[in-house]
């Protein structure tokens, strides 16, 4: 099961509450092959983790891991569900603003769902409970994601976006950047963003520029300087007509017309930063994984 990289083409975040979270308005998107974990799984008699790829670590095997909780939380529900064997690939780089650790518990609720264990809306329950970003990973689709995560609306009739994604290498953990946010001071009540009907890829990218932001890029900033480097290297690709972070970061995006664009674009970046994490990929308007 693929668990795709989720990109937040714009974030708007709001105050603090008093439970200490943030509302949100947040329009996602998710990466195809190129740039997703993927998570093999199937009834065992007794549970496992098994961990691949270039961003596995020990660490990543631990009660924490949001696979591991997704299935802790059915069985605190009293739900049956078997022992799993899981066979986890992590191709998306750690605290990288793509929802690496949710796109994995939201292929986890989907394996369970496919194998009659939850029906979706228990498994959308239980989304909610486990993070902010697993909801929307849940439903892997193009959606409006609100509230503190948990209200996800799916968008239909957008275009195909090709995109450039780039981590320099550097976690930019989700907490530290929140609490700059929230010590800049400068958040204010949230105004829903209203998505009108996009042409093509320029026309969504010029809406996006015009009309939206990330909250969370100028915090991210402060925390890892590098991400505005890698902003300005992106702004200045051939053909890119959007440059701007997802989440909390480090990772960056870039916007481009055509694939043919996007293949230079990667070309070029991998021949200046061979050890960036580069991944050129296609935001699916319509997909579903």
């Amino acid at each position: 099961m693929l668990a795709p990289a989720k990109v937040n083409l714009f974030l708007h975040v709001g105050p603090a509450k008093e439970n200490g979270r943030h509302d949100l308005d947040s329009l996602v998107m998710f990466a195809g092959p190129e740039a997703s974990d993927r998570l093999e799984a199937r009834k065992a008699t007794q549970p496992s983790l098994d961990l691949h790829g270039q961003f596995a670590t020990y660490d990543l095997a631990t009660p924490d891991n949001l696979v591991v909780q997704a299935l802790a939380a059915c069985q605190a529900r009293g739900l049956r569900v078997p022992p799993m064997a899981m066979s986890l690939h992590k191709e998306l780089p750690v605290a990288a603003g793509l929802g690496g650790g949710s796109a994995d518990a939201g292929a986890m609720l989907r394996i369970l769902v496919k194998l009659g264990t939850l029906t979706p809306p228990v498994a959308m329950t239980i989304a909610a409970s486990l993070g902010g970003d697993v909801p929307a990973a849940f439903l892997s689709r193009p959606c409006l994601m609100r509230g503190e995560g948990e209200q996800v609306t799916p968008v239909t009739n957008l275009p195909d976006l090709p995109i450039l994604l780039v981590n320099p290498g550097l976690a930019c953990p989700t907490g530290p950047v929140f609490r700059a946010f929230d010590a800049a001071g400068q958040a204010a009540p949230l105004e829903l963003a209203e998505l009108p009907d996009f042409e093509g890829v320029e026309t969504l990218a010029a809406w996006l520029e015009a009309e939206t932001r990330n909250d969370l890029q100028a915090p991210a900033i402060s925390i890892v300087p590098e991400i505005a480097n890698v902003l300005g290297e992106l702004a200045g690709l051939k053909g890119s007509l959007l440059a701007r972070l997802s989440g909390s970061g480090a990772t960056c995006f870039a916007l481009f017309s055509s694939r043919t664009d996007l293949r230079h674009a990667n070309e070029t970046l991998r021949m200046r930063h061979p050890r960036w994490w580069i991944a050129p990929t296609l935001l699916g308007g319509s997909q579903a994984h």
